[in-house]
């Protein structure tokens, strides 16, 4: 009873910690050093922005719960290859394009729309279009498509800066190459965990109990963010 209790909780701290942080921390929230930075920067800076996109994705708690559901239930490598690179190819170009073309959108809107990508996952997951509307949603396209608006998601903070123009386009790039580095990191735990769970009686057991409780974090992210737009 121990070890299964032990097994179920690999994934819930992620969704904890989303009960715990701020409406700053669900909004891709900056910290102050890096603010600082940001704020003072010049020039090209390749390897401080590489560390500063890697730092925001491992604790980017919305993307992280995002690939927790997308994984959940992947059991090939190659599947796993194929979604994850759909998710990367569209935060990719979502990011580097808001950013150098200047496309403007709402911080508040974008995050409450990566709420319900997490929503959408946990649903998916637990057969919920294929129960009450007898189709569902090509998950690929899904991904790729909610991997869109997570860029965007990126691209709304870096744009709060007002970067110089000067070495923009390649300091982005090592952002994004960052970025790619901590979703790496965040993937490996997170597959080391779900597999080991998956050894074990207790993973199909809790299987529903977990979508469940991830698409509760999405619902609690969605109301934050729109509080804050409308509040702010």
């Amino acid at each position: 009873m121990l070890a299964k209790c032990r097994l179920a909780s690999l994934l819930y701290p992620l969704l904890i910690l989303c009960a715990m942080v701020s409406v700053e921390a669900f909004a891709h929230g900056v910290d102050d050093s890096t603010r600082n930075f940001l704020q003072n920067n010049t020039g090209i800076q390749i390897v401080p922005f590489m560390y500063i996109g890697a730092k925001h994705m491992v604790t980017g708690y919305d993307h992280l719960l995002f690939l927790v559901g997308v994984l959940f239930f992947l059991h090939r490598s190659r599947e796993v290859l194929l979604y994850v690179s759909m998710f990367t190819i569209g935060h990719s170009l979502t990011l580097m394009t808001g950013v150098l073309a200047n496309i403007q959108v709402n911080a508040y809107l974008i995050d409450a729309i990566i709420g319900l990508s997490v929503i959408y996952k946990g649903f998916d997951n637990l057969g919920g279009f294929k129960n009450f509307f007898g189709k569902q949603p090509n998950p690929k396209k899904a991904v790729f498509i909610f991997g869109l608006f997570h860029g965007f998601g990126l691209a709304t903070k870096i744009q709060e800066f007002e970067l110089p123009a000067q070495g923009l386009a390649t300091n982005l790039f090592a952002f994004n190459i960052g970025v790619e580095l901590g979703q790496f990191l965040a993937l490996m735990f997170i597959l080391l965990a779900i597999n080991y769970w998956r050894q074990f009686s207790s993973f199909n057991k809790f299987a529903k109990t977990t979508n469940i409780a991830l698409m509760s974090a999405g619902f609690m992210l969605v109301g934050m963010q729109l509080t804050g737009y409308f509040i702010y």
